[in-house]
């Protein structure tokens, strides 16, 4: 067996930043930017209002003051002439700050009778203005890699970028194997079950900016499991659910080494999740996971996780890991790196009392993986330990 370390590194070595695309603006949220992004122009490209109420020199600026106004700008209509002294334009919140004005006093702090304005005793020392470019300016850049979010979106938006460089998505063959398994939907023969794996870890890949489609179950013969494979044409990770231990009927391992497959590693000093198999198929990375659902769950967090985050230009990282202290006392930890569903309280983090790998619904109640390293002596309540967020 190998560390839970050595095992990513020889995942990250099986895979490479994928090419990059240009993809619309509006369909660009939670895309990896591929590339450094630059605004074509200043925001905002002219000093502009920031309140509604009337500009004018500041200079004249005084309690009970009074002045003449001689037109109006709005967003998008901005006054044609320039501000003379004991002159106002009257303003809204947007509007190009008129020439020859350097200062908006507020609408609640004028007096209006007709074409006059008078100030109000109480005048605030604020030019309630926005500078030109005080947001971002042409040439101002968005760094890459970065995940878009819709402020992002916003951003690259505004600073008129119809069309953006980003990571060309993974493409991910999900095959679920065994003849124990039926799909969501049919009926379960009476030593069946549902293959439950496969959906967990779509929407998880899918989560991170892949796309993955899942196969047909492949049974547990190499005829079957030689056409899985056959199906995977054109992934740049083939993940297999099932069959990658040593028994009789675990098969995976073997029909994949018939078919070009070269093994990097297999056996993974980590629970749940130990017999874990990687290698490369052609031009694709493959990873065999365990077949008990939370094992298969898991090492998707741990694993495969961090090789589509490769995969996206985001780096070799493990997934990150936060602290937190222990709610209860721990014994000892043995000779595997264990992953242990975790609820997440004020107190800190209480494992579940029941830790078997094939319990979903504890993994579904986790808010967090807890980390119990190698050997990890005993804990008291209150000490900190890492933790994987879910």
């Amino acid at each position: 067996m190998i560390t839970v370390d050595a095992a990513l590194a020889h995942l990250f070595s099986l895979v490479q930043p994928l090419d990059i695309e240009e993809v619309p603006l509006a369909q660009a949220s939670g895309r990896i930017l591929a590339r450094d992004v630059a605004a074509s122009r200043n925001q905002p490209p002219f000093a502009a209002a920031a309140m509604d109420g009337y500009a004018l020199r500041g200079n004249e600026v005084a309690s009970g003051a009074q002045f003449t106004v001689t037109g109006e700008a709005a967003a998008g209509h901005a006054y044609p002439g320039s501000v003379g002294a004991g002159e106002a334009v009257r303003i809204f919140t947007g509007a190009p700050v008129p020439q020859g004005a350097n200062r908006v006093i507020i609408q609640e702090d004028v007096i209006r009778n007709g074409d006059q304005i008078t100030l109000g005793e109480i005048l605030d020392h604020k030019d309630h203005i926005r500078p030109l470019g005080c947001d971002f300016r042409e040439g101002q850049s968005i760094t890459a890699p970065r995940r878009l979010r819709p402020a992002d979106i916003a951003l690259l938006a505004s600073m008129n970028i119809a069309s953006v460089p980003v990571r060309r998505k993974p493409q991910i063959a999900l095959m679920s194997t065994g003849d124990e398994l039926v799909m969501p939907g049919e009926t379960p023969g009476p030593d069946q079950i549902l293959a439950s794996n496969t959906f967990g870890l779509k929407a998880l890949l899918d989560g991170l900016g892949a796309e993955a489609r899942i196969l047909p179950i492949a049974r547990d013969t190499i005829a079957s499991l030689t056409a899985g494979f056959a199906l995977t044409r054109g992934a740049d990770l083939i993940v297999t659910i099932g069959g990658a231990s040593v028994g009789d009927h675990d098969l995976v391992g073997r029909v994949a080494g018939d078919l070009g497959m070269e093994r990097a590693f297999y056996k993974v000093a980590m629970r749940p999740g130990k017999p874990l198999m990687a290698g490369r198929m052609s031009t694709a990375a493959m990873v065999g996971l365990p077949g008990n659902p939370v094992s298969a769950m898991v090492c998707g967090h741990v694993f495969v996780a961090p090789m589509i985050n490769a995969m996206l230009g985001l780096g070799h990282h493990a997934s990150p890991r936060l602290r937190a202290p222990l709610a209860v006392a721990l014994p000892p930890n043995g000779p595997r790196e264990h992953y242990m569903r975790a609820a997440l309280l004020p107190e800190g983090l209480r494992p579940e009392d029941k830790q078997d790998s094939s319990l979903l619904s504890i993994l579904a109640n986790a808010e967090a993986l807890m980390v119990r390293p190698v050997n990890d002596p005993a804990r008291r309540a209150g000490e900190i330990v890492e933790y994987l967020p879910l």
